[in-house]
């Protein structure tokens, strides 16, 4: 290949010294059309040699399949699309006996050429006031209690005044998804008239054709309540949302670098509600660089769909109750009463609690625990069940975690000397049962003032500071009533003869 140097000595003999082409040939030893075409050019430029037609020699016979390769992993997800090595190995399988580099040339003209005269490119989006949000999720890595995990985050992202709102969760279940909007709609004050989604599981039930989505049902009801219309992305098309998913990438800079730390979710999440506010107050909005992103959140507030109240989200699981008074949910045992064994029970599993209903009622409530293998006790629902079984209060597990008012655990100390101070406690724990712990602590506290230790003493004195309700008051029918109501006057007595004047009744001796 012809250099640059020489390119230039060419024209410096032409222009300059004015030889002729067949004396430039002689002396430079290149060819005449070289020499011609080197002269006939505007300026000095590299040269580079332009491949007409690529030749594929050991390819020709795989051409066809190879393009049928390519069109089928193109429309493949970009996680599930394979590389070219792979490619080039299937092709090896159906006998192709070429090197890499020619199948790799021709994936590479097949991609320019199928490509259109536009790149890719993307028009800005603009919303209305209250229009809509957009919503997603992300996975964070923290440090809870000493200990490093994954958490769910779920963003929240008004279109018009990019107003935030994050929240963590340990997963991203569908009831995790209605306390979200619960929590964001009360932060934001309302809720816009449309919320733009991924195609999250927890959501859509299935993708139909273009824009058609079958939304879950419970998910529709939880639209309905907030007069919310739901939409839909295109499959792997993240700018639909831009906002929120830009909102991803920034706030992992944001508000996870470095690593947060929390004692529990909830002080996470506290703190990220201040931090977000803060910088909201802090940055410029995009489109009216004089105005910050909380304020214009506050105008966008006014045309909002004003919240009223949460939306009664829960996960239903029917369950039976074990004869130990559990009930198991995700790998983790409950506690509920003992009047609740021998039928089955509803368990409603909501974010961050636990509530177990039987025909209706309650019999059981508890924080939600995301472990495993573990048993949570309320050990007032094993109160009645130590009426028949006084014994069990010293040893059984749910009584480990039986935390008294003082009094009573003084009470409780002293009793534990006698013989039958089991028995006795019990009898304090019934009582607490039936007529309120703060009764029953007052009641020991009034006995350890006088000296007292026994179960009797407590008793008798939670007896007599009971006070009785009053009677109710009867109204008698109108038939009943007294047309000469009686007269109290207790002189009468006085006028009666006295005792001994008095007539002997008839029979008497």
């Amino acid at each position: 290949m012809i250099s640059l140097e020489t390119i230039s000595r060419v024209r410096l003999d032409h222009f300059k010294h004015g030889r002729s082409i067949k004396e430039i040939v002689r002396l430079r030893g290149i060819s005449r059309n070289s020499v011609r075409k080197i002269i006939r050019s505007d300026g000095i430029s590299e040269p580079h040699y332009d491949r007409g037609k690529q030749t594929y020699p050991k390819l020709g016979d795989f051409i066809g399949r190879l393009e049928a390769m390519l069109e089928l992993n193109e429309k493949r997800s970009r996680k599930e699309r394979f590389r070219m090595t792979r490619v080039f190995d299937d092709l090896r399988r159906e006998g192709f006996e070429g090197r890499y580099d020619s199948v790799r040339r021709f994936a590479k003209q097949w991609r320019i050429a199928r490509q259109s005269g536009i790149g890719e490119a993307f028009i800005p989006l603009s919303f209305a006031p209250g229009e809509a949000y957009q919503f997603d999720w992300s996975t964070e890595g923290i440090s809870l209690d000493g200990i490093l995990v994954n958490v769910k985050v779920a963003h929240f992202r008004l279109c018009y005044s990019r107003m935030p709102f994050l929240i963590a969760y340990p997963r991203e279940t569908q009831e995790m998804v209605f306390d979200a909007h619960d929590q964001a709609f009360a932060f934001f004050g309302g809720t816009c008239g449309r919320g733009i989604y991924d195609n999250m599981p927890t959501a859509v039930d299935a993708i139909l054709t273009g824009k058609e989505r079958r939304f879950n049902a419970r998910f529709l009801k939880l639209c309905a309540h907030y007069l919310m219309e739901p939409t839909a992305c295109s499959p792997a098309a993240g700018w639909e949302k831009g906002q929120v998913e830009n909102q991803v990438k920034n706030g992992r800079d944001a508000f996870f670098k470095p690593r947060q730390q929390a004692q529990k979710l909830a002080e996470l999440n506290a703190r990220l509600h201040e931090q977000m506010v803060e910088r909201a107050k802090r940055m410029s909005h995009p489109d009216l660089p004089d105005k910050t992103v909380w304020e214009v959140f506050q105008e966008e507030r006014r045309c909002l769909v004003p919240f009223k109240r949460p939306f009664v989200g829960y996960l239903e699981k029917t369950v039976s109750v074990a004869r130990t008074c559990l009930v198991r949910f995700e790998r983790n045992k409950y506690s509920v009463k003992a009047e609740a064994i021998g039928r089955p029970v509803q368990i409603h599993a909501y974010a961050n609690r636990i509530v177990i209903l039987q025909n209706g009622k309650i019999v059981g409530e508890h924080e939600r625990c995301f472990g495993r293998g573990k048993a949570i006790y309320n050990p007032w629902h094993y109160v009645p069940i130590l009426a028949r079984k006084p014994g069990a209060i010293r040893n059984g597990a749910p009584f480990k975690e039986l935390h008294l008012p003082w009094a009573m655990t003084k009470i409780q100390a002293r009793l534990a000397a006698l013989p039958d101070g089991d028995r006795q406690m019990v009898d304090i724990l019934l009582a607490a049962h039936e007529q309120g712990l703060d009764a029953v602590e007052a009641a020991c506290v009034q006995a350890l003032k006088e000296g007292l230790r026994s179960c009797a003493a407590v008793l008798n004195i939670l007896s007599r500071q009971k006070t009785p309700p009053p009677p109710p008051k009867i109204d008698p029918p109108e038939h009943l009533r007294l047309l000469m109501p009686p007269v109290v006057d207790c002189a009468r007595y006085d006028l009666a003869p006295p005792f001994a004047t008095r007539k002997a009744p008839h029979g008497a001796a």
